[in-house]
């Protein structure tokens, strides 16, 4: 059966969740966070205290864990590791400041990519990431480039963690995001960038609702 896929590739904070939850909602898709899967795979690295910089182990792990993700985003994304609910556990800030590890390995990559093209396989998708659009499926039947200034990501981003009752530090976080940003575009696999046939979308001034309405007025 042929698939459609839809890509989502953007900063963090630039609402790239939020847009792809409820395009998927709208379209009767399944939701892929491929940023949760990386998340699982280092959270599971981290409990099983395995050195970060460790290629070879981390590499090991990966081939012997299993990751799910139920639900196509309305009702929140359910995120299974080796069948256990991490859905919480992989948005920790502890978590969010190691991923980078995971992201940058590219055998940890390879895997990872084939578990995603797998599901794109199988079901229509909306899927979100980095670098969905350029190396996860590059022949995705529509691609996006979602953006936003620095300024208003870095308040959006306040905003989320302060809803979930963090105590922020508004220019720590503005630096997490910098430094953030710096690791996406600079890895050396699979950096984010936009893909040549992506359509840009600027998020700065535009609601949630308006960005689906733009997105759906491309795909249809």
């Amino acid at each position: 059966m042929e698939t459609t896929v839809i890509t989502i590739d953007g900063p963090a904070g630039a609402g790239k969740s939020t847009v792809a939850k409820k395009l998927a909602h709208k379209l009767g898709f399944s939701y892929l966070d491929t940023g949760a899967m990386y998340r699982a795979m280092t959270l599971k690295a981290m409990r099983a205290g395995i050195d970060l910089e460790n290629v070879e182990q981390l590499i090991k792990l990966a081939k012997k864990t299993s990751i799910e993700l139920k639900g196509d985003g309305s009702n929140g994304l359910k995120v299974f590791l080796d069948g256990q609910d991490v859905s919480a556990d992989i948005r920790s800030l502890e978590v969010t400041n190691n991923t980078f590890y995971i992201a940058r390995t590219p055998q940890i990559r390879e895997i990872m990519v084939e578990w995603q093209r797998a599901i794109g396989r199988k079901e229509n998708i909306v899927v979100e990431g980095r670098d969905v659009g350029t190396v996860v499926f590059p022949q995705a039947t529509r691609k996006f480039f979602l953006d936003a200034n620095f300024d208003e990501r870095t308040q959006r981003r306040f905003l989320e963690l302060k809803e979930k009752g963090k105590d922020v530090d508004k220019a720590a976080l503005k630096d997490d995001l910098k430094d953030r940003d710096t690791k996406d575009i600079t890895r050396p696999v699979g950096p984010l960038k936009k893909a040549d046939d992506a359509v840009l979308i600027d998020s700065t001034r535009l609601t949630v609702e308006q960005v689906v309405e733009k997105m759906l007025s491309h795909i249809k």
